[in-house]
């Protein structure tokens, strides 16, 4: 759906601009007349730039939620809160999206049918929360929990880029110094090298080779790696299979994979606890929650428990099939089960889940900084060893 630029007349004779969805022209002044504004000119932006130029934070979500489950409580009217809320912020995208649910809600929309038409900023998951909370009459208790959720979220993306930080920028600078010494240090040094006369130890040798290679094939060397990256990730949302192996690749590296998955099903435990106290039935918030995975191969595991509970199973041993969540989890499911309170369960799955990934972030964080210097330093040392060893054995029988 295009996205115009307007510029309207509203009610008070006041000058009114903003951006509007609208299939057409036709469709945009009809809806401007909803709101009893008429429209004096409109033009179609392009849509490329506005996306960009609207990208919505999860900084920006945290603040809506607050914002609306603070007024919601306090009973203000919808359209009260949504303005107040796009009068208060300075993200001028936000603020033409905010613009938008309040057009769509003065048309007569609720406000979950509201954000279906911005899945990118609204997901499937946060669009049906809402819905639940409007139809349960519980929207500020709805509100709370994504607040809680997304700052959870949010906190766990900033571990996690603390993480990868500091070994990358290591990482780059050290392979930046390497690659340097490689192409224009170590050559500058071989036919001195070669010129004493003396056989090579093996590690000077291999230095010698890969620094030959290096300067023969460099722009292959650095130009490869990115062109692979890009072609694997372009095969990926062509081919299933290599999305598939993909994301299994993924959850399978050293380390890594493991945090990986459980960062999402940590995720998943979190939205499915929050749709199911909420008050949606295991089956509707199974299939709502499977959209948050990410990862196909994850993704296709809870359709599975979908299907068995769909075929008569219970919710403890569809999750037991499948073989993603640990003996513990299943027992706690089967634990809700019998006494009937699975939301109490589905809750602590949440937060076992939390505790894990905190843990294994807070090891990782621990472990990968004196990996990254046992590594670099060994690499260093090898060319140093490699380049000066000759040279100083030479020197020492000169002495001689």
């Amino acid at each position: 759906m295009p996205m115009y630029r307007y510029r309207a007349v509203d009610p008070n004779g006041s000058i009114v601009e903003g951006n509007i969805e609208a299939p057409n022209e036709r469709a945009l002044e009809t809806r401007l007349r909803q709101t009893d504004s008429e429209l004096l000119r409109c033009a179609e932006r392009n849509a490329g730039f506005f996306s960009r130029h609207r990208k919505v934070s999860r900084k920006d979500l945290i603040g809506f939620c607050f914002h609306m489950e603070q007024v919601t409580r306090a009973g203000l009217p919808m359209l009260e809160a949504l303005t107040d809320l796009r009068d208060s912020i300075d993200h001028d995208g936000f603020r033409e999206i905010l613009s938008n649910l309040i057009s769509s809600v003065e048309s007569g929309k609720k406000l979950s049918e509201a954000l279906q038409d911005y899945p990118d900023v609204f997901d499937n998951v946060f669009a049906n929360l809402v819905a639940v909370g409007e139809e349960t009459g519980e929207l500020s208790e709805v509100m709370l929990k994504l607040t809680d959720s997304l700052k959870w979220q949010d906190e766990l993306v900033v571990k996690a880029k603390s993480v990868i930080v500091y070994p990358a920028f290591v990482g780059v600078v050290v392979l930046g110094v390497l690659i340097f010494m490689m192409l224009y240090v170590v050559p500058q040094m071989i036919d001195f090298i070669r010129e004493m006369g003396q056989d090579l130890p093996i590690h000077t040798r291999a230095l010698i080779g890969l620094s030959n290679f290096l300067v023969a094939n460099w722009y292959w060397v650095l130009s490869l790696p990115p062109a692979a990256v890009v072609l694997i990730r372009w095969q990926a949302t062509r081919d299933q299979k290599v999305r598939y192996w993909l994301d299994d690749l993924k959850l399978k590296v050293w380390y890594t994979g493991p945090i990986t998955k459980k960062i999402i099903l940590s995720r998943f435990a979190s939205y499915f606890a929050l749709l199911y106290s909420s008050g949606l039935d295991v089956l509707a918030s199974l299939r709502i929650s499977e959209d948050i995975a990410g990862n196909v191969v994850i993704k296709r595991g809870l359709q599975q428990i979908s299907l068995s509970i769909a075929d008569g199973m219970t919710l403890s041993a569809g999750i037991e099939a499948t073989g993603l969540f640990p003996p513990l989890v299943v027992r706690m499911v089967k634990m809700g089960e019998a006494t009937g309170r699975l939301d109490s369960s589905l809750s602590n799955i949440s937060y076992f889940y939390d505790r894990e990934v905190t843990e294994s972030i807070d090891r990782l964080k621990a472990m990968i900084e004196p990996a990254m210097t046992v590594v670099l330093g060994a690499l260093m040392g090898w060319v140093m060893l490699s380049v000066l060893g000759p040279i100083y054995e030479t020197i020492s029988k000169i002495g001689i």
